[in-house]
């Protein structure tokens, strides 16, 4: 039976916040001692058990240590760890504010959800600096939900968490892997280029009323 629901799920990182911190990565390699493209290779080979909720922030930093070799006294490891990890989730903390503006103004004509890889401890401390998450209809995280894009439990979480079919859903995401995850499991879904395409699209999605919004 076709329903007459209809939910904008949004990606977080390169839709409504922006990407990594330019330079972050450098200064991560540098307290590490360690060649900015070997730790950004270590960073992301590491990353999935972190963001899918399989890892600890420890037990992901001391794997990204051992495989850079970094050879870190036991004394101070715990020390370096913990300043690695908050300076990573400095550099992931960064928002559009109008397409948080946006995406705000689409609650007040239809329901609006989030979907985004990102590890359990970055997604708390984001959850503190954004209080307008809270306001939105479903915030699924990877690393609290223990599932990542573009796997399909990734969607079906916010499928029976909202208690929706998948289609309807049009999903948002700025990678093209994650939209075409999410149109197989049933899902509408667009890539992210900018906010005016983005509110074309979903101005003609939507079945009457209009998002207004400057």
């Amino acid at each position: 039976m076709p329903s007459d629901r209809h939910i904008v799920l949004f990606d977080l990182f390169g839709v409504i916040a922006r990407h990594q911190q330019p330079g972050a990565l450098a200064k991560m390699a540098a307290r590490c001692h360690a060649p900015t493209d070997a730790f950004t290779t270590a960073y992301w080979a590491c990353r999935p058990p972190y963001d899918a909720g399989r890892q600890s922030a420890p037990e992901y930093w001391t794997a990204v240590l051992r495989s850079l070799s970094v050879d870190v006294d036991v004394d101070v490891e715990a020390d370096t760890i913990e300043e690695l990890r908050l300076a990573d989730i400095d550099s992931w903390s960064r928002v559009d504010n109008r397409m948080v503006a946006y995406v705000r103004s689409l609650r007040a004509v239809t329901e609006v959800a989030l979907l985004s890889n990102i590890p359990s401890d970055h997604a708390d401390a984001f959850l503190a600096a954004q209080p307008w998450l809270h306001t939105l209809d479903h915030v699924a995280f990877s690393g609290k939900i223990k599932a990542a894009k573009p796997a399909p439990a990734a969607f079906h979480h916010c499928a029976i968490a909202m208690r929706a079919a998948p289609a309807d859903f049009l999903f948002v995401d700025d990678r093209e892997e994650n939209v075409r995850a999410a149109q197989a499991v049933g899902m509408n879904g667009h890539v992210f280029t900018g906010r005016d395409e983005l509110a074309a699209v979903i101005d003609t999605w939507l079945p009457a009323r209009r998002p207004t919004w400057k």
